[in-house]
């Protein structure tokens, strides 16, 4: 029981991690573009007012959340060992997290990207998880 938490608790952070740690590289690489995307995205949420999102880094954010959704997953089942359920636990956590994003975010971005990126994160994850068995 303690390894299941231990696993969900563990995937769910590296999820954050890599997440925040990919952003602040990439805007470090892109300053005026990707960095500059960010920080206006966060004074919109923060004060609200106007936000023009860049489909690019849209679309990178879906490629991104594909991507820390399988090595969430992928962790947290190496983690559980045995218990296969670990995975899904952890994809409707951050399916859960993910439906908070969208309602805080809703205004500020496309439909399609709200869909996608809220629709990912479970089977992604479970994927992830799947990938155990074949490593």
């Amino acid at each position: 029981m303690v390894r299941t938490v231990l696993a969900v608790i563990v995937g769910f952070f590296a999820w954050a991690i890599l997440w925040f740690g990919i952003e602040t590289i990439l805007s470090a690489i892109w300053p005026d573009w990707f960095g500059a995307h960010q920080l206006a995205f966060q004074a919109a949420i923060e004060h609200g007012g106007a936000f023009t999102p860049d489909t690019t880094i849209l679309l990178m954010h879906i490629a991104l959340a594909s991507i820390v959704s399988v090595t969430s997953g992928f962790l947290s089942a190496v983690i559980a060992g045995e218990n296969k359920r670990v995975p899904l636990v952890l994809g409707f956590l951050l399916l859960a997290v993910g439906i908070l994003k969208v309602r805080m975010s809703w205004a500020y971005a496309p439909v399609w990207y709200h869909v996608i990126f809220t629709a990912i994160l479970l089977p992604l994850t479970i994927i992830g998880g799947r990938l155990k068995a074949t490593a």
